[in-house]
């Protein structure tokens, strides 16, 4: 069993509807379960046209601070300013904690361990369910407030791969989160292989170097795929010319056109919607597949 991520560094580039396209086409020839690994905004089961996911477990990853009866004890105490989050403030002389500036340091409960305390709280939703495709697809979310996007990550592919393994999948292919965080480091953590997105600006050309060099840190074999790069040919040339200097593989180019807009607004990915993309995409998992050999 093989997994797959694609990832972008930055938002918007199209990391998502791609996602959901080689799913489609890896699925018409194996069995594959999709992961949505951008748990504070998780998108990709919309492309499948899911609207609501099944067997949904309450999961716990981070703690938060909690006072007690014995907070009294604190108050002289300068709590306020050891909390790096701004969490902390004062009622009177008596040490309030907002639950949603919370990050469950635990700076706190070092200073006034009698009277603080650290509890898991349940931060984030895990789902699942089958697609109208035959695949399952696993999903994650964060709650408003919430953090441990991270570990929340690991529990989301920890139940696909149990997935996996049960239906003796091929690949997992995951739908990473944007930027170079903890989402991102849980995303590509136990890859074989990475796609890269990247869309011919200047801003994703700096957020692609900045994201190839988590990869690399992995020493995990990558690829990159320019979308819409022909909206602005020249600084394709660029991304190119980087490309090639670094000895980095470019796997596929892809168009700028409206059935990519017209699929998402009919919730369906861009090689349902519009047959005519299969072959660019196939040529993308032919380049992906030859790397995995």
């Amino acid at each position: 069993m093989k997994t797959i991520t694609i990832l972008s560094g930055k938002g918007g580039v199209g990391k998502s509807s791609i996602t959901a396209s080689l799913s489609i086409l890896l699925a018409k020839k194996y069995k594959i379960v999709a992961v949505d690994c951008d748990v504070d905004a998780p998108n990709l089961g919309l492309l499948f046209g899911i609207k609501k996911f099944k067997n949904i477990e309450k999961v716990s990853t981070n703690y938060k601070a909690f006072t007690n009866k014995k907070i009294n004890k604190c108050k002289n105490i300068d709590l306020v300013n050891i909390c790096a989050f701004h969490a902390i403030s004062l009622k009177g002389k008596v040490p309030v904690i907002n639950k949603l500036l919370c990050e469950g340091c635990g700076a706190c409960k070092l200073l006034c361990p009698e009277g603080i305390e650290l509890k898991k709280v349940k931060n984030a939703e895990v789902g699942e369910t089958k697609t109208r495709y035959g695949f399952y697809i696993v999903s994650g979310q964060l709650k408003i407030g919430e953090s441990g996007s991270g570990n929340v990550v690991e529990v989301v592919k920890e139940r696909a791969r149990k997935i996996a393994k049960k239906i003796n999948a091929d690949f997992i292919v995951v739908d990473s989160s944007a930027g170079i965080g903890c989402q991102v480091i849980a995303s590509i953590r136990d890859s074989d292989y990475v796609v890269a997105i990247r869309e011919p600006t200047p801003s994703a050309l700096s957020d692609l170097k900045r994201v190839l060099k988590v990869v690399e840190h992995f020493k995990i074999p990558y690829g990159i795929v320019i979308n819409k790069f022909d909206i602005n040919k020249r600084f394709a040339k660029k991304i190119e010319n980087f490309a090639r200097k670094s000895e980095i593989t470019i796997i596929g180019k892809l168009p700028y056109d409206k059935s990519f807009v017209e699929a998402l607004v009919n919730l369906e990915p861009v090689v349902v919607y519009n047959k005519k993309f299969e072959k660019l995409f196939l040529d993308i998992l032919n380049n992906v597949n030859y790397y995995l050999k």
